[in-house]
Formats: C-alpha cells, sequence, structure tokens
C-alpha cells in the first residue's frame, strides 16, 4: 500500500497465531523452573499418608528449586520440558494468537469492543485451546511433579511414554484429565491476563503515558500477571491436583475442592503463590513482550516479500 510503512501494517491472523505460540515457548524455556516449584509446592501436603519431614519438604519458590537440585539434580527443574513446549505451540498459538480475531468476530468488526466483547472472546479461545492441547497440560504436569526415586525408578522414562502409559493405564480419556477445571481455570486466566494487558496497554496509549513500545508492553504484561495470579491461584491448584492425582483418588475436580478444603483449610487454595506469581509475572513480561516484537518482525518480512 503506497504511503503506509510495513511496521504500521497490523499483524495478520496468522502472523498473531504462530507468533503467539514462538513467544510463549520463548517465554516457558526462561521460566519453567519457576512452574516446576509451583507445581511441587501445590501438591505439597496432598497424602496424609506422608511423614510430617515430607509434608514440609519444600518450603517457598527458591527453598523448593534449591532442594529439587540438591536431591534431584538440575534437569529435576526442566522436568516435562517437552510436553511444556509442545503445550505452548498449540496451547497458546490458540488461546492468545486468535483473540483478536474472536475479539472482532463477536463485536462484528468493530476496532471498539467493549468489556463484555472481550470476556467473551478471552473465554471462547481459552476453552478452545484447552479442548485442542489437554494432553500435553496432563503429561507437563505429571513429569513436574514427578519425584525421583531412592532406586532410580520413574513414573515415565520420557514424553512420548507418558503419553502412551497414560492412555494404557487410564484410557484415553485420561489424557484430557482434569478438562473441565482447566477450562474454568484458563476462562479465568485469559479473561485476567488478555483483557487487562489490553485494557493497561489502550489507557498508557491513550493518555500518552508511553508510546506503543516495550516499557508499555512490560507495564502492562507485568499487571495481567498479578491480576492472572490472584483469580486464577485457587483453580491452579485444584487443576493440578486433580490432574496428577491416581485413578481413583479424587472422584472429581470438586472432589478434590472439597478434599483440600476439609484436610488443609481455604489456604492451601493458594499454594505456590509467590512462584505462581514470580512466574506468571516474568512468563507475561516475556511473552507479551516477545509477542509484540515478533508480531513487528513478521509483518515486516511478509510485506517486504510483496
Amino acid at each position: 500500500m503506497v504511503g503506509i510503512k510495513p511496521s504500521d501494517l497490523p499483524p495478520t491472523a496468522t502472523v498473531k497465531f504462530f507468533g503467539a505460540g514462538t513467544a510463549a515457548c520463548f517465554a516457558d524455556l526462561i521460566t519453567f523452573p519457576l512452574d516446576t516449584a509451583k507445581v511441587r509446592l501445590q501438591i505439597q501436603g496432598e497424602s496424609k499418608a506422608t511423614s510430617e519431614l515430607a509434608a514440609v519438604k519444600y518450603r517457598g519458590v527458591f527453598g523448593t528449586i534449591t532442594t529439587m537440585v540438591r536431591t534431584e539434580g538440575t534437569r529435576s527443574l526442566y522436568n516435562g520440558l517437552v510436553a511444556g513446549l509442545q503445550r505452548q505451540m498449540s496451547f497458546a498459538s490458540v488461546r492468545i494468537g486468535l483473540y483478536d480475531s474472536m475479539k472482532q468476530f463477536y463485536s462484528r468488526g468493530s476496532e471498539n469492543a467493549g468489556i463484555a466483547t472481550r470476556l467473551l472472546a478471552g473465554c471462547t479461545t481459552g476453552a478452545m485451546a484447552v479442548a485442542f492441547a489437554q494432553p500435553t497440560d496432563v503429561v507437563k504436569v505429571r513429569f513436574q511433579a514427578q519425584v525421583r526415586q531412592t532406586d532410580g525408578i520413574k513414573r515415565y522414562n520420557g514424553t512420548m511414554d507418558a503419553y502412551r502409559t497414560i492412555a494404557r493405564d487410564e484410557g484415553v480419556r485420561g489424557l484430557w484429565k482434569g478438562c473441565m477445571p482447566n477450562i474454568t481455570r484458563n476462562a479465568i486466566v485469559n479473561c485476567a491476563e488478555l483483557v487487562t494487558y489490553d485494557i493497561i496497554k489502550e489507557l498508557i496509549l491513550k493518555y500518552n503515558l508511553m508510546t506503543d513500545n516495550l516499557p508499555c508492553h512490560f507495564t502492562a504484561a507485568f499487571g495481567a500477571g498479578f491480576c492472572t495470579t490472584v483469580v486464577a491461584s485457587p483453580v491452579d491448584v485444584v487443576k493440578t491436583r486433580f490432574m496428577n492425582s491416581s485413578a481413583g483418588q479424587y472422584s472429581s475436580a470438586l472432589n478434590c475442592a472439597l478434599t483440600m478444603l476439609t484436610k488443609e483449610g481455604p489456604a492451601a487454595f493458594y499454594k505456590g503463590f509467590v512462584p505462581s506469581f514470580l512466574r506468571l509475572g516474568s512468563w507475561n513480561i516475556v511473552m507479551f513482550v516477545s509477542y509484540e516484537q515478533i508480531k513487528r518482525l513478521l509483518t515486516r518480512t511478509q510485506h517486504s516479500w510483496e
């Protein structure tokens, strides 16, 4: 188009789709140890058959990381990374990459989408992503929760072995275990994360507080990470417990939540809150900053060939 620079052109849906998956994978590579520590803290205290010593094995995010490195080696911090990257490439591409397209669909092409429209778009892409990528999330959580035994026996020997073992022992439905609480969680996460980022960035630009560049993206991403952690932590803990549970341990996600409440109290729903915030805050910053830059780069590259 005459008179329009490539940097001024809006990114296409394809650019957003692949850009979101790539940025999410990059963010996962950097923040994965925090996510693993979060999972370990969330499942701690789950089994009352453990001794008091085992029940307090992990203390805080950095204490958890230190304990894991000392007892299981540095590689344990990246247990489930392959499944995690598979998850992000399929999961984030849908829930983040299709968010703007879904927002335009619900607003019938209008550029001024209201809060309700944004929330609906976030819920829709979050649910779509879970339905599509749930098996990768189940395998990732199982690997992160896996503790190396003294005899060297592991629950799963590899990512593909985990998919096969779960399907064989628990049926294909086992790969979609925790799908409903995960849909609930991601509806909340998408609404808190994407809508908050959208609104904060829009307000910053509207009142000329910053230009549409890295400091603006950083600020909006940090705010989105904090809001997401506060509202999504209880559902996240239930999701982690339920997906990591053995067959028959909980009859449903609701039963898992009620068991936690009666045996461990309300505070159990915020187990791992600090690592959740450290992880979500840092993940949001890395992902959104990367996503914005990748969109611009791919858009420039795409239009330079036209």
